[in-house]
């Protein structure tokens, strides 16, 4: 029988100790089969409900305490942009409540929160005021509201005047409300320092600022340390978030990975290693960055090594651990001899 004990709000839980993210549904999709490269678009929530769900458990069973809902590049202008047909096929509500269905019902299976999401919009690329941008914005946050969820996510944007909008939105919620940019230490794609876009978001209603996406964890915990900096200095106290790449980009530009040659189909001998994300958990936390997830490239068994190196801070280990012994131990029962001799 399912607890009937209030949940902690994720505010609540970041203040007693670390919250694991989930990972990359748009590029993990992608590689199933149930996504389409380019639009990235989530109408695979009402097209393949099972595939999206099994992603969540499956982040679930790795370690991950959110459950953000498939939402992204879900507001209507980017649903309909550019000849896609999800909102002629389906609707820009039915695509985000189908989400918030999904994620809330895997979510009760564990002790997980829920997350809306919303993200950059043609619509501010394309010049247009702050009156329609926020249109766009409310659609999807007004779903999230009818269906209940447990905070909002304002994520990848590349420009924090466009952020700000979104916080304005999400927060008449009166949710909780993450924002996080997909910028480098560069800044934002007007010039804004990460220091003055992190004071920007905070002073706008963001209770967790940081980054995702666009950068690997070596240069998106560069960002972070820049925005904690100057939060620090501006007297702002918030909760720090961080959910990178999965891929090494130390060649990037400040656009990110989108301007990899690689980018999207061959970024495979990019991938970074379960290794690689017991250095980036620890690095993350050891910077006092509590909410430590990930991003584009992110599949399961991340999110189970940062789990697995955070295991003594949370208290206890993954369920996907069940089938993974520690630093390969589980080698010694391989058949050959120089294998198990590792």
């Amino acid at each position: 029988m399912a607890s009937t004990k209030a949940k902690k709000n994720i505010l609540q839980r970041l203040d007693e100790g670390v919250v694991i993210g989930d990972g990359g549904f748009v590029f993990a999709l992608e590689k199933r089969g149930y996504v389409k490269a380019g639009p990235w678009t989530p109408q695979a929530t009402v097209e393949h409900p099972d595939a999206v769900r099994q992603m969540h458990r499956e982040f679930l069973r790795a370690g991950s305490d959110v459950m953000q809902a498939f939402t992204f590049y879900a507001s209507e202008d980017k649903l309909e942009n550019r000849g896609n047909d999800a909102t002629v096929s389906f609707s820009t509500a039915s695509i985000n409540k189908a989400a918030c269905d999904i994620a809330k019902g895997v979510a009760a299976e564990g002790d997980a929160l829920v997350a809306g999401g919303i993200c950059q919009t043609p619509t501010y690329l394309s010049g247009n005021a702050k009156k329609e941008c926020q249109e766009e914005f409310r659609k999807q946050v007004q779903v999230f509201i009818d269906n209940k969820i447990d905070f909002i996510i304002c994520e990848y944007f590349e420009h924090v005047e466009e952020a700000e909008w979104a916080i304005e939105v999400a927060k008449e919620s009166c949710l909780p409300v993450a924002a996080t940019l997909c910028i480098g230490p560069e800044g934002d794609m007007h010039g804004i320092s990460c220091g003055d876009c992190a004071v920007r978001m905070a002073k706008a209603g963001a209770d967790i600022v940081g980054v995702n996406c666009h950068f690997d964890p070596s240069t998106s915990l560069k960002t972070v340390k820049l925005m904690k900096e100057a939060l620090q200095l501006a007297g702002l106290e918030r909760h720090y978030m961080v959910q990178p790449l999965a891929f090494h980009t130390p060649d990037c530009n400040k656009q990110g990975f989108i301007d990899l040659k690689e980018f999207p189909f061959a970024l495979e001998p990019r991938v970074l290693t379960r290794w690689d994300m017991h250095n980036y958990a620890r690095e993350a936390y050891n910077m006092g960055i509590r909410y430590i997830g990930g991003c584009c490239g992110f599949e399961p068994y991340h999110v189970r090594a940062v789990a697995e190196e955070l295991s003594k801070e949370r208290g206890k280990m993954p369920a996907a651990s069940d089938k993974h012994d520690m630093w390969g131990a589980g080698l010694r029962m391989h058949t050959k001899p120089w294998v198990r001799a590792r």
